[in-house]
């Protein structure tokens, strides 16, 4: 005879296991969730009544900690207080990086702008950057990239450097981010978009695997600037409209790409004291210092694996 099986009981077990999972990876940050935050990142629907039972048989075995209105792997409640603080910061530096990001598109070749890292995610430290995810014209990256960091140069006399962080570019001809796990699905559903709001919403619906991670995440995209352009960058894409400008990106990827060689065999280091990387291909541009994102990936997966040895009555 098979067995009877407890349908309810496996339904149980899967809203935990999605709790679990999303709490795993923000904790890895020391970010506590709220309610709200929680179900905005879980892979498996749970109705409000479903979700508190789950919550309360995860917080009743000693699993998670209730911390005010907010969950963690750890109880820790300094976390709390780092996160409001963190918050509150968050929320005055926003519509700098808002202003900042809109005159960035300003930029020759600029075509969208969002802002990405901590920020997009309502949290600064005392040390904040602000981090901006820059989408540029096909076969113009290199040109973009150069500008901007040579004015990103200019910053660097008035201490505003760390307002200036655009750490990842890619061009028209390829929105599609390859590397398709939870930290890039992380980064792209949380994207504010700032300029350029037909080609950032390509971007978005090229990107739509994400629903794979997260199919009820709904984005705060309610940033609405206008796209204004400069006589600056209408000049300097008239030149480089031509076979010339081509020519010259060509020149200057090839030229970067050996100077971060360069940089990353002498094992130089940024100004966290991380060392310096450059991923780099002709239509795209990432930093990912001490190979960050793997880095990250790696201790997700760990703390999964962690929860199967010490909780297997919760977890696949």
């Amino acid at each position: 005879m098979i067995p009877a099986v407890d349908i309810k009981n496996i339904t149980t077990e899967k809203h935990e296991l999605t709790i679990l999972k999303t709490l795993a990876y923000f904790d890895i940050f020391d970010y506590p969730l709220n309610e709200k935050e929680i179900k905005n990142f879980l892979t498996v629907e749970i109705n409000d009544s479903a979700f508190r039972l789950a919550i309360q048989r995860l917080i009743s075995g000693g699993v998670i900690y209730k911390l005010g209105e907010f969950y963690s792997l750890k109880n820790n409640r300094q976390m709390v207080e780092k996160r409001l603080q963190g918050n509150l910061r968050a929320q005055k530096l926003v519509p700098k990086a808002i202003k900042i990001g809109s005159f960035l598109y300003k930029f020759p070749y600029v075509r969208a702008i969002g802002i990405s890292g901590s920020l997009s995610k309502n949290y600064a430290d005392e040390k904040a950057d602000i981090d901006f995810f820059v989408i540029t014209k096909a076969n113009r990256l290199w040109i973009t990239r150069t500008i901007l960091h040579l004015f990103k140069k200019l910053t660097f006399l008035f201490g505003k450097q760390h307002f200036y962080c655009m750490n990842y570019f890619i061009d028209e001809q390829a929105l599609m981010i390859e590397e398709k796990n939870i930290y890039t699905a992380t980064e792209i559903v949380t994207l504010l978009p700032v300029s350029g709001s037909e080609v950032m919403n390509l971007f978005f619906a090229t990107n739509n695997w994400v629903k794979e991670w997260f199919p009820f995440h709904v984005p705060v995209r309610h940033l609405n600037i206008p796209d204004k352009s400069s006589m600056f960058k209408k000049v300097a894409e008239w030149l480089f409209d031509a076979r010339i400008g081509g020519w010259v990106d060509d020149l200057l990827f090839k030229w970067t790409t050996q100077r971060w060689r360069n940089k990353e065999k002498r094992g130089q280091k940024n100004a966290k004291g991380r060392v310096m990387n450059l991923v780099t291909c002709k239509h795209f541009s990432k930093s990912n210092p001490e190979e960050f994102q793997e880095r990250i990936i790696g201790l997700y997966e760990t703390g999964v694996n962690r929860f199967k040895n010490q909780w297997p009555q919760y977890l696949d």
